[in-house]
């Protein structure tokens, strides 16, 4: 059986247990279940912290598993990334007092507190500065406040959090994270199909499908507003001057082209969801 990690808590967590029952795996019911075996897919989840998984994935113990992108370059693990799951999403930046620090450079012996040394001491190795890291496991933003640290590398949103402790963002973002796939051995059987199938939960989720009549003649004109991944399905009606056409939309995008569609002379034109995708 694939063994794959899943996150047990957290951020992370809801989204990927709906990802894997969308792409037709049985998670576990029990909330404190370590383990379920899916033996009709060949496959057996274990549920895990978000910070272990990598390690766990990266030592051989799991064949692959989910977890964010920040963590497994925070880890060190062997494991690499295999396909982006575009859930998830954070940014990691330094802040510090207003005015105190400007550029990367001025970090250059400076204490920093976060909960990601492994990733922020590489990124700080990779443009040459050399920083005290101070790691903390939580409430970073405090550190500066408190005296633990001068600076912090934390992830933010808005950024509201760190102006309440009275702190900037300054410097170059560190990472842009995101929910990943990874592996020490995408060659493993079953993981082609587990990347395939989430991708196609990707898809469904990002796309409709989208049907309209339309004239014949305007064929050209409609293709180029829903040209579709490669083309667009045009069938023949009863009415050898209409024809109907069939193409995946990106669903943001959906009543934009609705309207374009119809100021062109297309009618009928109907939406629906998809279910799973193979693309």
């Amino acid at each position: 059986m694939l063994k794959i990690a899943v996150p047990n808590k957290g951020s992370l967590s809801e989204t990927a247990a709906e990802m894997l029952a969308e792409a037709g795996y049985s998670g576990r019911r029990d909330p404190r279940a370590l383990n379920v075996a899916d033996p009709k897919n060949g496959v057996e989840f274990f549920y895990l912290r978000p910070r272990d998984i990598a390690t766990y994935v990266g030592s051989g113990a799991l064949d692959v598993g989910i977890t964010g992108r920040d963590l497994l370059l925070d880890s060190g693990s062997a494991a690499v990334e295999i396909a982006s799951l575009d859930f998830g999403e954070s940014t990691f930046r330094f802040a510090a007092a207003p005015g105190r620090y400007a550029e990367l450079t001025d970090l250059e012996g400076v204490r920093v507190a976060t909960s990601y040394p492994g990733l922020v001491g590489g990124f700080l190795e990779r443009h040459g500065v050399t920083a005290h890291l101070v790691r903390l496991d939580g409430a970073v933003e405090s550190a500066v406040r408190l005296g633990v640290a001068d600076a912090v590398a934390d992830v933010v949103s808005t950024g509201s959090t760190l102006r309440a402790q009275g702190l900037e963002i300054f410097g170059p973002v560190i990472l842009e994270s995101t929910a990943v796939l990874i592996s020490a051995n995408r060659d493993l059987p079953g993981i082609s199909t587990l990347e395939r199938r989430l991708q196609g939960v990707l898809v469904a989720r990002q796309f409709v499908l989208m049907d309209y009549d339309l004239p014949a003649a305007l064929v050209e004109q409609a293709s180029a507003i829903t040209p579709g991944l490669e083309s667009p399905t045009v069938s023949p009606l009863r009415d050898s001057e209409w024809v109907a056409v069939r193409v995946m939309v990106r669903r943001e995008e959906t009543n934009a082209v609705m309207d374009r569609l119809y100021d062109l002379g297309a009618r009928a034109i109907l939406v629906s969801p998809i279910h799973a995708a193979r693309i």
